[in-house]
């Protein structure tokens, strides 16, 4: 009696994905804007999708991971105002050397810092947040004023 191909093939993609560990998901509320729901579903999506069978064990886990991310997220809409920083904000800053900076102050699965995107959770987010235009906030060894909210 043989087995079928697709049999052998799920029972291995069954296996790869058994190697990888689950990605940790992080403690806490699963704040999101709008448009971090959006990536949480695209993501979601692909690793649905993936067809290719190195890929797949990757994407499994990333499948449980994005699947968590998804079911526990709690989409926070920005009000708008610009009075304090909030989740959501854009926020620049004017630190010590001259330098500003902008930042929008988002969930932790959409922050990429180098793109301009902090966590909330993040120490300067947190640093920033519920504070307002002109103030001071220590960034690392050095002070940032905040010099716009959006």
């Amino acid at each position: 009696m043989t087995m079928s191909k697709a049999f052998t093939k799920e029972a291995d993609q069954s296996r790869a994905s058994d190697l990888l560990p689950d990605r940790p998901v992080p403690a806490g509320p699963n704040f999101v804007t709008p448009e971090g729901l959006a990536h949480l579903q695209t993501e979601h999506d692909a690793a649905r999708d993936a067809d290719n069978t190195s890929e797949i064990a990757r994407l499994a886990r990333d499948l449980r991971y994005w699947t968590a991310r998804h079911a526990t997220a709690q989409v926070v809409v920005p009000s708008g105002s610009s009075k304090v920083v909030e989740f959501g904000s854009s926020v620049t800053i004017r630190r010590d050397d001259g330098r500003e900076l902008t930042y929008r102050i988002v969930g932790t699965d959409e922050a990429e810092p180098g793109r301009g995107t902090l966590s909330h959770i993040s120490p300067l987010a947190r640093a920033l947040l519920g504070k307002a235009k002109g103030e001071t906030v220590g960034v690392g060894a050095v002070d940032a004023e905040i010099v716009d909210i959006r």
